[in-house]
């Protein structure tokens, strides 16, 4: 923020968001007098922020204005919501007390007001204490777990907290590149999943395109410009398709709408990431929503209504029977509702289809607030008690005492992403589990004494083991032994923290004989790698593992939650810095490059100069041209992963005092990292023959390992090699993508 007093404009831009503001809060008050709250709001800070201006140079006010305005279109929350997100930066930034605004405002404004202060303080709290012994505790992961226990008194708070997070990622740009991806990291890793999980579509949909733009900004902009272009050519088709289907409907009376829908930049590229596919095989592009009024004095219910549609269309269009998601029957967990097909156009193209309510659609596109608004007056859905449940099992982990802050974190991320498998018991009760959940969890679901005497299971009347791991629609028996008891190698496959904290408290019980287990287990890993079970490598894998003492570590160990199979990586990690000198070699570093002052965050790949060595993430591979991020630990190394890494959002999202700006030096043509390129296409005779003279004779690359097979006449496989930048890999990719035969080339992970 900088001081400077406001001109004539500053203060009709300031005029001009309001009354937009305004308008949007008029159609939420349900009086003159909550208007007023919200006008009386708006003043105080408005007066409050008064010469004061953001990074940009535009005036404060702006923030709070946008804040609000999110909170009513995207949101849909009242007028104390709106007042708070007016007011959320005042106690903070001015003189003003929360005293101050509980006597203009009263109570609850005060509190959400108060809720969103202390949320901003300990988030600011991680600048303070950068460099210190502090920081090093992932400040980050505790201030998330405050953040989340603020919903045990008014999930609100967390909602305006999603909205001022949402603007202040649009105007990113303003902000330094270590502090912006420190931000875009802890907005994927926790804002996404958390909106996503509170129902929020708009909001979640227009972080995961900022984080996209920053992250990934060529990858951003290409499949942006591409769909831009479909859209353009396939309008006029749209239309067409929808025609038959608006007059069906009509003819048997439905009061609806229809709304096209188009995948955003991040979805198609999400898809492609995880699918592995170009953008041309990214089917569902389009969708459209039908969203009906439900005919009130009708004997059918809203389900039946939907029923009823999805049977008129598909008497139009034919439908893809797997593509089929029935969200009305079973809804998700953030309340969502609707009915899902694929439906085929005349010009074969695959068009997504949403069947909803009214009530459905305010839910999907407003989630928590417009289900509790529906459910306060007195409409009842299928899936009317999900969030209730989920806010309820949420609060559940946050108080749970003996979970520190970076277990809870993961906890918490895990809990926000996971999908969701039905499955049934003999008797046909069903039952939701996380996808990944195996036959042992299903018994801990069932009851822990079920769980510690299960010895294995029949799944749809197949025996299986207790790792078998389950999907929808599986019927599921758990065959149990009265000396049955838990064993230590089941945590290494439960998935669920129900069924892993039963296992664990069996064990807490016997702590002794596991602590000398664990030991017994640790000094056969240290012999084994050569190294001594001294005082200096207890506190390093005390570090390591992030435990409170000696005792965590070893029964951790003896348990089986802590795996040792990586500790010579941990025991050698003052060793790291040696890395650097390969790096140096392939980088051809001869002379030392200017290194910016340690303060800018700004490292060059390579330099020693920060007094630690670098290293390559090898779960990400980067290479000079891709956009990178730096995380440097306590001991000065420095570890360089792209940007759009799992990891890297994981540990920038728990570590976010370690970020830092590494930069490609100059390259060389002699330089080489290794990378993995995988293909797929027609097979034909001649053609690996034709792929390896490519890339040896004319491109000149040197391949460490080719693996590629044929099926029935179709061949995939990959190409592991070395190349000197992205660009060369990028004219590489696509030399081979127009070798006849090959239908698709990629960069994938090794």
């Amino acid at each position: 923020m900088s001081f400077s007093q406001f001109t004539e404009e500053d203060y009709n831009v300031i005029q001009a968001d309001w009354a937009v503001l305004e308008e949007s809060a008029r159609k939420r008050c349900a009086s003159a007098e909550e208007l007023e709250v919200v006008r009386r709001a708006f003043e105080f800070a408005n007066n409050a922020h008064r010469n004061v201006r953001r990074r940009s140079g535009e005036p404060y006010m702006i923030h709070p204005i946008a804040v609000a305005q999110i909170v009513v279109d995207n949101i849909g929350l009242g007028y104390k919501s709106i007042s708070a997100a007016l007011l959320h930066d005042v106690v903070e930034d001015t003189d003003y007390t929360v005293e101050d605004i509980r006597e203009n405002f009263g109570d609850k404004i005060a509190s959400l007001v108060d809720g969103l202060t202390k949320i901003k303080n300990v988030l600011d709290t991680e600048e303070k204490t950068r460099g210190t012994d502090i920081s090093q505790q992932s400040l980050q992961a505790e201030n998330f777990k405050r953040i989340l226990l603020t919903m045990n008194d008014d999930v609100r708070v967390v909602l305006i907290k999603l909205a001022d997070r949402l603007h202040n990622c649009r105007t990113i740009e303003h902000m330094p590149e270590h502090k912006r991806d420190k931000i875009l990291s802890e907005t994927m890793f926790i804002f996404i999943p958390l909106a996503h999980r509170l129902g929020l579509y708009s909001i979640k949909s227009e972080l995961e395109n900022i984080w996209l733009r920053y992250k990934e900004p060529e990858a951003y902009e290409e499949i942006k410009n591409r769909i831009d272009r479909s859209v353009a050519e396939k309008g006029k088709e749209m239309q067409e398709f929808c025609e038959p289907i608006e007059k069906a409907l009509k003819e048997v009376g439905f009061n609806f709408e229809i709304k096209k829908r188009v995948k955003t930049p991040y979805s198609a590229w999400h898809k492609m990431q995880t699918k592995q596919i170009p953008f041309e095989e990214v089917y569902d592009l389009y969708a459209i929503r039908i969203i009906f009024e439900p005919e009130n004095r009708s004997k059918e219910t809203e389900r039946d209504q939907c029923y009823r549609i999805f049977s008129i269309i598909t008497d139009i269009y034919r439908y893809m029977p797997e593509r089929l998601r029935d969200w009305v029957k079973r809804p998700k967990q953030n309340g969502y509702e609707a009915l899902h097909c694929t439906l085929l156009s005349p010009s074969g193209i695959w068009v997504e289809v949403q069947i909803r309510t009214r009530r459905m659609d305010d839910i999907a596109e407003k989630g928590i607030a417009a289900h509790w608004a529906y459910k306060k007056n007195g409409y009842l859905g299928e899936g009317e008690n999900e969030m209730d449940l989920w806010l309820s099992h949420i609060n559940e982990i946050l108080s749970n005492p003996d979970v520190n802050a970076l277990e809870l974190l993961d906890i918490i991320h895990n809990d926000l992403t996971f999908t969701e498998i039905y499955v049934f018991t003999p008797k046909g009760e069903q039952r939701i589990m996380e996808k990944g959940s195996t036959a042992l969890d299903f018994a801990y679901l069932i009851h822990t004494e079920v769980g510690n005497k299960a010895i294995a299971a029949k799944v749809n009347q197949r025996l299986v083991t207790l790792k078998h791991v389950l999907k929808t629609g599986d019927k599921v028996e758990i065959i149990t032994a009265e000396d049955g008891r838990p064993q230590s190698d089941w945590l290494h496959f439960l998935k669920t923290r129900k069924a892993r904290n039963q296992v664990s408290d069996y064990f807490k019980a016997q702590r002794k004989q596991t602590v000398e287990l664990g030991r017994t287990m640790l000094q056969a890993q240290i012999d084994s790698i050569g190294l001594k079970l001294d005082e200096r490598n207890f506190h390093k894998l005390e570090t390591a593992f992030q435990v409170e003492n000696r005792d965590d570590l070893l029964f951790g160990i003896g348990s089986g939650s802590l795996s040792i199979g990586n500790i010579g990586e941990i025991l050698h990690k003052d060793k790291a810095s040696s890395g650097s000198s390969w790096i140096r070699r392939v980088l051809r570093l001869d002379e030392k490059p200017k290194q910016p002052h340690a303060e800018s965050n700004t490292y060059i790949i390579g330099s020693t100069e920060h007094g630690g060595g670098f290293q390559i993430a090898s779960c990400c591979s980067p290479i000079p041209g891709d956009p990178v991020i730096g995380f440097k630990s306590p001991d000065g190394t420095i570890t360089v992963h792209k940007k759009s890494c799992a990891v890297a959002e994981s540990i920038a999202a728990t570590h976010g005092d370690w970020v830092v700006v590494p930069k490609w030096p100059d390259q060389s043509e002699d330089d080489s990292f290794l990378v993995r390129v995988s293909v797929r296409g027609i097979d034909r005779v001649g053609l690996l023959n034709e792929i390896t003279r490519y890339l040896s004779l004319v491109m000149g690359v040197n391949m460490r390992k080719l693996s590629l097979s044929a099926d029935s006449g179709v061949f995939e496989g990959y190409i592991d090699l070395y190349v000197s930048s992205r660009d060369i890999l990028e004219k590489m990719i696509k030399k081979l993508s127009s070798i006849e035969g090959i239908e698709n080339v990629s960069r994938t992970a090794i």
